[in-house]
């Protein structure tokens, strides 16, 4: 059991300190879990282990502080706030990564010479498909970007083709490929994605 400093009162540790200790162990830890699954959908088999790793030397820190007050039911609130605050804190957190690839597919409202040529002198790949939708033949454009460089993506689809119909989806992995060149390096996780390189 965490040790109670002489100040505080058994009362309020119990009822008060306890419970936001387990609270933040289990915000924390699955926390860290949201992020582990994600990584795993994404395919990154090196990093979701060590994630898992951390993951649940914390959970049991806090579950073992929740069997010395089984008779505590703040303990339980506290643990089930964790749990729900560290879903959505993990899954912000995945958000401001911006790693992973996605592919986009675009249906525009009208010509789409104009909008593909924007996107590849922005310095990305767009492979364009004859279909046929609800309201006769359309021209279906498909790129695979970094997720790093959706937004930017997205501004000149919304720029050159306004009311575009589009969808986005995760890729969890790409053989060969054009990708736009950056030189920015992704400084959440050191480094070790390199930014402009075509995956194989």
């Amino acid at each position: 059991m965490i040790n109670m400093p002489e100040w505080v009162s058994v009362d309020v540790y119990n009822w008060v300190v306890l419970p936001l200790i387990i609270a933040v162990a289990r915000i924390m830890d699955v926390t860290v879990g949201t992020i582990r699954l994600i990584f795993v959908s994404r395919g990154y088999k090196y990093l979701a282990p060590s994630l898992g790793f951390i993951e649940v030397i914390i959970w049991l820190l806090a579950i073992g502080q929740i069997m010395q007050q089984l008779d505590n039911f703040m303990s339980y609130i506290g643990y089930g706030v964790g749990f729900a605050m560290g879903n959505y804190i993990g899954i912000i957190l995945v958000e401001k990564m911006t790693i992973g690839t996605v592919v986009i597919r675009i249906i525009p409202k009208k010509d789409t010479s104009d909008l593909v040529s924007h996107l590849r002198e922005a310095g990305y790949g767009v492979t364009s498909v004859d279909a046929t939708g609800k309201s006769g033949a359309v021209n279906m454009l498909f790129s695979i970007i970094k997720r790093k460089d959706l937004r930017d993506a997205l501004r000149i689809i919304n720029t050159h083709n306004p009311h575009a119909f589009y969808t986005i989806e995760e890729v969890q992995r790409v053989n060969e490929g054009y990708f736009k060149v950056s030189k920015r390096k992704n400084l959440l996780l050191g480094g070790i994605f390199n930014q402009g390189q075509v995956l194989k």
